[in-house]
């Protein structure tokens, strides 16, 4: 839908893209960078942020040449997460979280002189092969992350300083849980182009009613909405 609606725009002055997201899948915000760098005429995008753009939105948004936010406006860790049935509910938890508990009792275990029955209980529910995979989605992550910036706007940095800018999104051992925001001070700390809007701002109320008008349609009337001033692509809500 992203490029359907790219191809009917003249992007010869750049594409500024109003992103409003709780996330989702990181190989798809890759392609989603490609798919704006592609069909911008710079090669380059903004990326504005009205209220919510997180996880692998935030992703999106290090794809940029700048992120616009106001002082609301937030992005978040994009440290993987994975839904796993807790008795009749669904529980997430912290992939993260996850390895490094395996990893921190493995340790113990290797380290204990004693007695290792109580290690190897804890270490029973876990499947080594689930946490190869864990590790393989956490490396993932962090390299699209680095390696988006790496092309972008941080280009003049080496992988080693722009993870180290980086790792308060890396890892939840900052914000502590995967749905805290990261406002623009903070994001601009790790040396993100931010730019600043006051909320009172014009510009700002607008960006601000368009995503909420955007918001209001996509909780009812359609599951997901992409436009431009003249074109717009949605899908339905599936009705019971």
């Amino acid at each position: 839908m992203l490029e359907g609606v790219l191809q009917k725009l003249d992007l010869s002055n750049g594409l500024a893209l109003l992103i409003s997201s709780p996330g989702g899948d990181g190989l798809a915000a890759e392609r989603i960078i490609n798919v704006c760098r592609s069909y911008s005429r710079t090669g380059e995008y903004w990326a504005i942020v009205p209220a919510k753009a997180k996880s692998a939105a935030t992703m999106i948004c290090f794809g940029a040449s700048k992120i616009i936010m106001g002082a609301t406006s937030e992005l978040g860790p994009i440290d993987p997460q994975v839904a796993a049935p807790d008795d009749a509910t669904l529980r997430i938890f912290s992939v993260f979280n996850i390895v490094k508990s395996y990893e921190d009792l493995f340790s113990q275990a290797v380290k204990e002189k004693g007695n290792l029955e109580p290690y190897l209980q804890q270490l029973s529910n876990y499947d080594a092969r689930e946490i190869k995979e864990f590790r393989a989605a956490l490396s993932l992550s962090e390299d699209i992350a680095i390696r988006t910036l790496a092309s972008g706007m941080m280009r003049d940095m080496s992988e080693k300083d722009i993870k180290d800018k980086i790792k308060i999104f890396l890892t939840p051992e900052r914000t502590k849980t995967h749905g805290r925001p990261i406002y623009a001070k903070e994001a601009a700390d790790c040396c993100l182009e931010i730019e600043l809007k006051d909320v009172t701002d014009r510009f700002w109320e607008v960006v601000y009613e368009l995503n909420i008008r955007t918001s209001s349609f996509v909780s009812g009337e359609a599951t997901k909405c992409i436009e431009s001033k003249n074109h717009s692509f949605f899908a339905s809500a599936r009705r019971s």
